[in-house]
């Protein structure tokens, strides 16, 4: 999403550095005609940093690391953080900010590469009114929908947990239902027409069960995304006393799928686990040969 996002804003007339560690990411923004670096510490010429990362610790390595970018930009530059991340993080991730006279707008994105690339995301975005002024042309560039959640920190990450709640919660409903389709000899193809124009249907199904039927787990979204995410839901819900026992559930098909070797594959990966305990048969390639 950050190779997609960082296009989307040359296409529309940003100077945009790319960073990333990955050579083939720095290849591909050059194609599309943009300059990229590998280290986070040579955007010093940036006034307005997106930071599209997956999880925490990776933000902390790319502010303050030893080759982080913060040390090296200028007062009142702003950080838009767009990654998913508990809500009292990027509440303190704030605060340390502001120590350091920058700017933060807790900014996390949802809609996939495709979106991204195409300047449609959904922004569920928190800061100061400064922190939104500053952002105002690079939203306007990226996202088609940008929700103002309140003037500090934390509102963002907190919306954006409601959603990768729910996300995951569908993707592994939507994984369940379809191994007792299938278990019980029903056709794949007939559950996904049937089910998308019943009142079953849901936007997770209708995305994630064609590339169960196509038998393709080239990873749009990661098994390990959620794995990580809904942690996050778990964690603050003990921190709030609420309990969450659908999101854990949902928790621990995907730590299964992961924990079975297929982290790395796309979250309709989940169907697996199902493969690997009933024995059940799944459209083409989808097999897992270890499982049979």
């Amino acid at each position: 999403m950050g190779l997609g996002t960082a296009t989307a804003l040359l296409r529309q007339g940003f100077h945009v550095t790319g960073c990333d560690i990955a050579a083939d990411a720095r290849t591909a923004f050059a194609s599309a005609g943009g300059r990229s670096v590998s280290s986070p510490a040579e955007l010093a010429h940036c006034h307005i940093v997106l930071v599209v990362v997956v999880n925490a610790a990776q933000v902390e390595r790319v502010l303050f690391g030893e080759q982080g970018v913060i040390r090296q930009l200028m007062p009142g530059s702003l950080i838009m953080q767009c990654a998913t991340v508990a809500p009292s993080q990027a509440r303190e991730l704030g605060e340390r900010l502001a120590a350091q006279g920058m700017l933060l707008l807790d900014a996390p994105i949802s809609g996939g590469a495709a979106k991204a690339k195409s300047g449609e995301l959904s922004v569920m975005a928190s800061g100061a009114p400064e922190a939104f002024a500053c952002a105002q042309p690079v939203l306007a560039a990226m996202a088609a929908k940008v929700y103002p959640l309140g003037d500090t920190p934390g509102a963002g990450s907190s919306m954006k947990l409601v959603n990768q709640l729910l996300a995951g919660v569908h993707i592994a409903t939507a994984a369940e239902a379809m191994a007792l389709g299938i278990r019980m000899g029903l056709d794949p193809e007939v559950i996904f027409e049937v089910i998308t124009h019943s009142a079953g249907n849901s936007w997770m199904f209708e995305n994630r069960v064609p590339h169960i039927l196509s038998g393709d787990y080239t990873p749009l979204s990661a098994v390990d995304i959620f794995v990580k995410d809904l942690n996050i839901v778990h964690q603050t819900g003990r921190e709030l006393a609420l309990a969450t026992p659908i999101a854990s559930s949902a928790l621990q098909q995907f730590t299964a799928a992961s924990g079975a070797g297929f982290g790395r594959e796309d979250d309709s990966a989940v169907i697996k686990v199902y493969q690997r305990l009933s024995g059940i048969t799944l459209p083409d390639a989808a097999n897992d040969a270890q499982g049979a």
